[in-house]
């Protein structure tokens, strides 16, 4: 089984072009990557980010102490009231950064990890020629290395923007986050959370990917029933309407965070905690749980409730959210 993807389709050139115009093919192949994939994060995200504030706040509360939000519209509501819309977009300038930087880099790194694959596997049709498309599994599989690549440049961009959103949060601009987090835990404390982002994302994004292609490989062949088999053929190559694109979007959206929720929550208790803690005595600081310990806390305490506080709001925005970031991607792809 093979699929038409709408996404970056890798080819390989016949023997007769020039290498140093293959190389300057696909260099201007992965500009555009990241070029489209930062315009559609970046809207993406300014349509999302008061939903993902409320999402931080719930998903941080303290476990010994009774809940500051009843829900979601609680918490939109008591935000409204205490510091407007302002606070809801408290800290947008990190993640604005790292959506466009997020979405550039999955869809660059799924374009190479497809050319990766289709290299290693050598996959030949009945002719004797290349196969030049993924299966579905291939693509899946293609959407996890994408993902895990990309939460090492986003781990940094989460904690920042996560102790930004918290309202008791001691350090209220960007440049005094940052700075504390350095002062008290050093380079390396800017990947704190970093499995709970590795997970997320690496399963998130083979959801992501691999919900998209199967919607748009569905619509593809739905755009060509009836039709004789050679224009099947070319309708299932054309660019599909904007609703199928926005659909395919928005179902690669709740995937991706329906799925591997749990692993967002935990790490977003991991990085709203005090960049320095101090233990009991009050006269150093205090050890840091780890990611399992701080989700066997959470458990322990809430159950599967806890795991998915703020799950409903977060696949509410998301739906939306990835629609645009999907349309917008396959929009500017096919006009430039």
């Amino acid at each position: 089984m093979t699929s038409n993807s709408s996404l970056p389709e890798i080819s390989f050139p016949a023997g007769s072009i020039e290498p140093a115009q293959i190389s300057q093919e696909r260099g201007i192949e992965a500009l555009k990557d990241i070029a489209y994939g930062s315009i559609a994060g970046a809207l993406g995200k300014v349509l999302e980010y008061p939903f993902d504030t409320v999402k931080v706040r719930l998903q941080s509360q303290p476990l010994h102490l009774p809940p500051l939000y009843t829900g979601a519209v609680d918490c939109f509501r008591q935000s409204l009231l205490r510091d407007g819309i302002y606070g809801l977009y408290r800290g947008v300038p990190a993640p604005l950064a790292g959506a466009a930087i997020e979405t550039s880099s999955l869809f660059f790194s799924y374009r190479i990890a497809q050319k990766s694959l289709l290299a290693v596997a050598n996959i030949r049709k009945e002719d004797g020629s290349r196969e030049e498309k993924l299966s579905l599994g291939g693509l899946v599989a293609c959407g996890a290395a994408s993902g895990a690549f990309t939460s090492l440049l986003l781990t940094p961009i989460e904690l920042v923007k996560c102790q930004m959103q918290v309202p008791s949060s001691s350090s209220t601009g960007i440049f005094s986050v940052i700075s504390s987090i350095f002062r008290h835990r050093g380079l390396s404390g800017f990947w704190h959370g970093q499995l709970g982002t590795l997970i997320r994302e690496t399963g998130g994004s083979a959801a992501w990917f691999g919900s998209y292609e199967g919607v748009t490989k569905f619509f593809r062949r739905w755009n060509a029933r009836g039709s004789d088999p050679q224009l099947s053929v070319i309708i299932e190559t054309q660019s599909l309407s904007i609703w199928q694109q926005l659909l395919g979007g928005a179902t690669a959206g709740v995937s991706y965070n329906f799925l591997f929720f749990p692993a967002d929550t935990i790490k977003s208790r991991m990085q709203t905690e005090d960049v320095n803690p101090v233990d009991m005595t009050g006269k150093g600081s205090k050890k840091r749980e780890t990611f399992w310990q701080n989700g066997k806390s959470l458990w322990k305490q809430q159950g599967i409730k806890g795991m998915y506080r703020g799950c409903g709001i977060t696949v509410a925005r998301s739906a939306p959210s990835s629609a645009v970031i999907f349309a917008v991607y396959e929009t500017l792809k096919a006009r430039f």
